[in-house]
């Protein structure tokens, strides 16, 4: 008689590019976690007094994040905060708010205060005018007091010219990140964003002439009509030119959160099973091709600054996801921007209309967030050493609380336990967010998230 063979052992997995597939634990959406308690915990409510209390006592290094909501031509996959850029009245009124309020906060600061780091999203930084881009960075100027700060911008290669590639020279912008997406032109189609690849070229290229030293490519699997072969071409593609970074993210498509995502035909997405084969392909294609895998989703090449701080363990995850930014503090500005101080996380009001009125009031506009108890900053701290290193120390109380939720990933052989370390083992990355999510302790709720791979 052959012995018993446990349930978990019985069949032998599925495995992609060296990734054992155990779709039982891929059911569950998990956050992102770019933060710990996630924006899902934010409750609503008038949080600028603890926003200005917040701001006062800051002391040493913080970082900026300015957010601009706006883009030329709004893609159907998109799940920023973000509407179109076709009325100039609007974007003249957004950004007065933005320099008021850059006022507003330095006026609140400690003069102990310097800003090491500042980075502009959305939406599309480029959706304005390369000289109201040039204005905004004088007010900064003006205002604040700067560290030799690292400056960092995210792009629509659409609608980059060479006014734009003058301005990041002149302003000595050194990282920027272009949205690719995807390099296949039926797939564009089908998301709602086409650029050909001579467009993304050329972008490139200026950039490089410009100045950036660090340049990002956003890719994407999971797409409509997309398969193996055309994620390979795109990423082979995207080699070929060279960026000092990837991030390959997996489409989350959720059209009762997002209605433009309604315009993507859910016939045409991968299953399940297809997105983790090409999330393991594309790790297993760029680290072949030598860019160092970065937590769950990232890759940078040797000597870029992200892959030096993964491999010195500095590496952190913050709103912006992984960084090597070393700052404390996030300060966020213009409208749903979120402000990460050690014990609160607080988001200005997502709609640019009040977040006008509250600036122009000489008011701070934060209307969501969250109080960090000291539980959540445990757990969180557990988080981000497991998502950034792979490795945390847990407190014996806290991992007591969680056994049975990480026993079958231990069983899986993606986690191992020594002592209280919780160490992620080969092949755990698409596993990543659910291992983290062991120890959220906000997860007993049904939530909205995107897939787990």
């Amino acid at each position: 008689m052959s012995p018993e063979v446990s349930p978990d052992r019985a069949a032998e997995p599925e495995t992609f590019a060296g990734w054992a597939y155990y779709p039982d634990l891929l059911e569950r959406a998990v956050p992102r976690y770019t933060s710990y308690p996630t924006a899902a915990e934010f409750r609503d409510d008038d949080f600028a007094p603890a926003q200005l209390a917040g701001l006062r006592a800051l002391r040493g290094p913080v970082s900026l994040y300015l957010h601009i909501p706006y883009c030329d031509r709004i893609c159907w996959y998109c799940g920023c905060n973000t509407g179109a850029a076709n009325r100039t009245q609007r974007l003249a009124h957004y950004l007065e708010a933005l320099h008021r309020e850059i006022e507003l906060v330095a006026g609140e600061l400690d003069s102990s205060v310097r800003v090491s780091r500042i980075a502009f999203g959305g939406g599309s930084p480029n959706a304005i005018a390369p000289t109201d881009f040039v204005r905004l960075i004088d007010r900064l100027v003006l205002n604040l007091r700067l560290d030799a700060p690292v400056l960092s911008l995210e792009l629509d290669p659409r609608s980059l010219d060479a006014d734009w590639f003058t301005a990041i020279r002149g302003i000595g912008i050194e990282m920027a990140s272009l949205g690719v997406q995807t390099l296949d032109p039926g797939v564009q189609q089908a998301i709602g964003r086409v650029q050909p690849a001579a467009t993304i070229a050329r972008a490139v290229d200026g950039l490089r002439r410009a100045g950036v030293r660090s340049l990002n490519f956003d890719l994407m699997y999971g797409l409509p009509g997309q398969d193996d072969a055309v994620l390979a071409d795109t990423i082979d593609r995207s080699i070929a030119m060279a960026p000092d970074r990837v991030a390959l993210f997996g489409y989350a498509h959720v059209p009762h959160l997002i209605a433009r995502q309604a315009r993507i035909d859910a016939r045409n997405l991968p299953d399940q099973r297809a997105r983790f084969r090409m999330a393991a392909q594309g790790h297993a294609h760029l680290t072949s091709a030598g860019y160092r895998a970065i937590g769950f989703d990232h890759f940078a090449l040797p000597d870029d600054g992200l892959a030096r701080a993964c491999a010195a363990g500095t590496m952190r995850r913050n709103f912006q996801g992984f960084t090597d930014d070393p700052a404390p503090v996030l300060i966020g500005l213009g409208a749903s921007a979120i402000s990460a101080f050690p014990g609160l996380f607080v988001q200005n009001d997502k709609n640019a209309g009040p977040y006008r009125t509250a600036t122009a009031a000489g008011r701070l506009s934060g209307t969501r967030g969250i109080e960090r108890s000291a539980d959540d900053r445990a757990r969180g701290a557990v988080i981000e050493a497991l998502l950034c290193r792979g490795d945390a120390t847990v407190e014996a109380a806290l991992l007591d609380t969680v056994a049975g939720r990480l026993a079958p990933f231990i069983a899986h052989d993606l986690v191992r336990l020594d002592a209280n370390r919780v160490i992620l083992q080969r092949g755990s990355q698409a596993y990543a967010r659910s291992i983290a999510a062991v120890f959220d302790s906000y997860r007993s709720e049904v939530r909205s998230f995107s897939s787990a791979v």
